[in-house]
């Protein structure tokens, strides 16, 4: 895996005849060579970004890859337009680190650029450039190149930067572009709908001179007398202020059972008034302090960590749900912060991240910056320069790894075993744990990898000493792991005791906790109503047009959806094929659930957690807020309530279609179910009282159920490995996947056949394929894919990467085939 590039001892190279090497922001195999002015030879310095001509006429901000003396053979090269940087944008560790990505993924320097910068960082002549709504100061008083060029964006949406350039005249527009976006007035226009803005909550409390004097109180109710609702709101205020320090707006008028118009009327007759104020998930009931303090368990879990790093060994930290990992990752924090050191912290999802700061902000406070891909780009612009310039505690998903670290001295990968880690699409295809492995590598770093159920490469590296393996088996706080009660599904449909989806055993339990004023997490993997409708007379199905897969049905939009492309079309009254009217939904999913739940619990208070109910900006920390603080009894969700979300008072969990979750065709399948249904039963009984989970099966025998059951977390893996081995599969084998795309069904399959004829020879039985994958075709592409088996061992790996890369370039030039997508996914998920 190690792969250094070469640095000059000085970056600065002098002399006549200098060349650079730069990344290009473009999929090109290679890069290419400038000649540097001579003016410019003293300032050019690696990983400062520069103008360059690419092509007859299109022009790009690219990035100085390396500086030489040597010119290339062959052919004259252009010379740069100019320097768009007076100090390097990337640093040496940010170029040795793409390098090794580019090489280790089978992709291009530009792909990596690409997904690295933020795109106000990212400059070309096709790019387009918005004036800001709000500017900072008077552009009067810029330059004149700049103030043409906001006075041309007044009134127009965008401009290209090529007609700014056709409008000034000038050959060398980017420095001037560059300044305008660090001073404020411009920005790149953003492909993304829908940015990621702070959450925030409005906060409602009494103005002046009722907040401060008691005695104005009395007339102002009199005043009020006429007005029933206003003065039902207010008198519901003053309840609400007696049992909390803060009122929500969301709280208040459910509470009074009025509209918000009433509230409105309130403040502008100068009584009420409401804030919004950025919300910060509430901490934990106990509070954290400043100092960090371990359990003798944590202590004991923090030495060997300690032990492992002085011996330069990745450290996996196997903690079982609700042991604490956080405190001992925030004791290191602390450590590396303390010596002017920076941590990265990395999350599987976005979603995590507020919950995690909160904690973290309560000790570090504004030590801590959160970063990922959901920001503004000038919200990432901004981030990118503070961990530049050594903001000491960065929390991000994988994307963070990108970042330009200048004294990187710790990486956590909190839940290292989550797949979200994996980039599926496009490149890198990078799989964002082991990408941090090297990063730390580069940085000679300690690594901690955290979680309650490792992947089974993690826990393999463990037991075989490659990686320190560290267990913490006991819950924070002395609370024990929770009941787990399996469901027959078979006897309970048998004996008549199913209501819908639930069985009688699981209503009651519900009944019972809601009793107890518990909350309850209700999980099912699987979103909208029903993912399949079908008529019963002919056999037809609802499918996508675009995709080889059913359509979902929808109930809020009262139509079919596919999961994959987006299609929609409205549910049909009758069989499209037969005409039938005798047409059913058959599954359930987390949609169907809710509607149920609420006929069967009337009183309880419901909510929904999938990729239907967050897609606005907010929603997603409001469910979590608003489950944390006791407003939901019941949160029914796909994996997103899985991932290491904490809640105090979530008595019972409760699993609907385990089965589901177990059959999916893939050597993973058995892994994700273990640690999918371990995850969300850890977020039972996590503060004083033991939960319960329940699990409904149709096959309550599966060994995964068993083992789950009976807690017995080393047997499940020792078993897995054994099967791992057996079938050569990781973590004993590598993988790599070959996948070809196009929309013509014979063109992939000659495509396929093609390839075969040329890679069998070299790898024989190592390659599997070709096959059509479970789904043939998505977005009208029709998919043919390949494995390829390789033995451990950097070497073969390379060797492997390197003919694939040749069979790759041999259908592009195949004009059959050139336009045959072919996708090379290392360690593909």
């Amino acid at each position: 895996m190690k792969e250094e590039i070469t640095v000059p001892d000085s970056l600065h190279i002098a002399g006549s005849l200098t060349y650079c090497t730069v990344i290009l922001p473009l999929a090109l195999d290679r890069l290419y060579t400038y000649a540097v002015p001579e003016e410019l030879v003293s300032k050019v310095t690696i990983g400062m970004r520069v103008e360059v001509q690419f092509g007859k006429k299109k022009r790009y901000a690219a990035i100085i890859y390396s500086i030489n003396n040597t010119k290339p053979e062959g052919h004259t090269p252009k010379y740069l337009l100019s320097l768009i940087d007076e100090k390097p944008l990337v640093n040496i560790f940010q170029i040795q680190f793409w390098t090794w990505m580019s090489t280790y993924y089978c992709c291009s320097l530009g792909e990596i650029m690409q997904a690295a910068l933020p795109s106000n960082l990212k400059l070309s002549s096709e790019s387009l450039i918005i004036l800001l709504p709000q500017l900072p100061f008077d552009p009067l008083s810029l330059p004149d190149k700049e103030y043409l060029i906001i006075e041309a964006l007044s009134g127009r949406e965008y401009l290209h930067l090529q007609d700014i350039q056709d409008m000034l005249g000038i050959k060398t527009i980017y420095p001037v572009i560059r300044n305008l976006i660090e001073k404020g007035f411009i920005e790149i226009k953003e492909d993304l709908k829908d940015p990621y803005k702070p959450p925030t909550v409005f906060f409602v409390k009494l103005q002046e001179p009722y907040s401060s004097k008691q005695e104005f109180i009395g007339p102002l109710f009199t005043t009020l007398s006429k007005s029933p609702k206003q003065e039902q709101l207010l008198l519901t205020y003053f309840q609400l202020k007696n049992e909390k320090s803060q009122v929500t707006r969301k709280e208040l008028l459910k509470r009074s059972g009025v509209d918000g118009s009433v509230l409105s009327a309130l403040v502008k007759k100068n009584i009420l008034q409401v804030d919004e104020i950025l919300y910060n998930m509430p901490l934990y009931k106990e509070g954290i302090e400043n100092e960090i303090k371990l359990t003798p368990k944590q202590e004991i879990a923090y030495q060997a960590i300690q032990g492992f790093h002085q011996e330069n060994k990745v450290v996996l930290l196997q903690g079982i749900t609700g042991s604490g990992k956080t405190q001992i990752y925030m004791k290191f924090m602390h450590e590396v912060i303390s010596q002017g050191g920076q941590v990265l912290y990395l999350l599987p999802e976005i979603a995590l991240s507020n919950q995690v700061t909160s904690r973290l902000q309560a000790v570090f406070q504004d030590q801590v910056l959160v970063y990922h891909s959901r920001l503004s780009d000038k919200q990432r612009v901004e981030s990118w320069q503070q961990v530049k310039d050594g903001k000491p505690l960065l929390v991000g998903a994988r994307s963070s790894l990108f970042l330009p670290f200048s004294n990187l001295k710790l990486i956590i990968v909190d839940e290292e075993h989550d797949p979200s880690y994996k980039q599926n699409e496009p490149n890198p295809r990078y799989q964002g744990r082991d990408a941090a492995i090297y990063l730390a590598h580069i940085w000679k770093s300690p690594v901690i990898l955290g979680t309650a159920t490792p992947s089974l490469e993690s826990y393999y590296h463990g037991k075989t000493d490659k990686y320190g393996w560290v267990k913490l088996d006991e819950r924070y706080g002395g609370t024990i792991l929770p009941k787990v009660t399996m469901v027959n599904l078979v006897e309970e449909k048998k004996n008549k005791r199913m209501i819908q989806e639930f069985s009688e055993t699981i209503l009651e339990a519900m009944r019972e906790r809601l009793a107890n004023k518990e909350q309850i997490i209700l999980f099912q993997n699987r979103r909208g109503f029903a993912p399949t409708l079908r008529c019963t007379t002919c056999g037809w199905h609802s499918e996508c047009v675009h995709c080889d897969v059913s359509l979902t049905y929808h109930k809020s939009r009262q139509g079919l959806k596919c999961h994959y492309c987006g299609y929609y079309t409205p549910a049909p009254t009758q069989c499209p094929a037969c005409g039938s009217k005798e047409i059913l939904l058959q599954g359930f999913g987390t949609e169907k659930i809710e509607a149920e739940l609420q006929v069967i619990l009337p009183e309880a208070r419901i909510a929904r957690m999938d990729m239907d109910t967050v897609k606005s900006k907010f929603a997603h920390n409001r469910l979590i807020q608003e489950f944390e603080e006791g407003e939901l009894d019941i949160l029914i969700g796909t994996q997103m309530v899985t991932k290491g979300l904490d809640f105090a008072n979530v008595g019972m969990v409760g699993i609907l279609s385990a089965d589901q979750l177990m059959q999916y065709p893939d050597f993973r399948a058995g892994e994700r179910a273990f640690q999918l249904m371990t995850q969300v039963s850890g977020r039972a009984g996590r503060r004083a009282r033991q939960g319960q989970v329940y699990i409904q099966s149709m096959n309550i025998s599966s060994p995964v159920l068993i083992d789950i059951l009976e807690n017995e977390t080393e047997r499940y893996y020792e078993r897995e490995l054994s099967e791992r081995e057996q079938f050569q599969y990781p973590p004993f084998k590598r993988l790599i996947r070959i996948s070809l795309k196009h929309v013509d069904p014979d063109t992939v399959n000659q495509a396929a056949n093609s390839l075969k004829d040329y890679l069998f020879p070299i790898f024989g039985d190592r390659l599997k394929g070709p096959a059509v994958p479970y789904i043939g075709r998505v977005r009208n592409n029709y998919l043919i894919d390949f494995l390829l088996k390789l033995d451990n061992g950097n070497s073969k790996l390379q060797e492997a990467k390197v003919m694939l890369l040749g069979a790759q370039q041999l259908l592009r030039n195949n004009k059959l085939f050139s336009s045959v997508r072919f996708v090379i996914d290392v360690d593909p998920n």
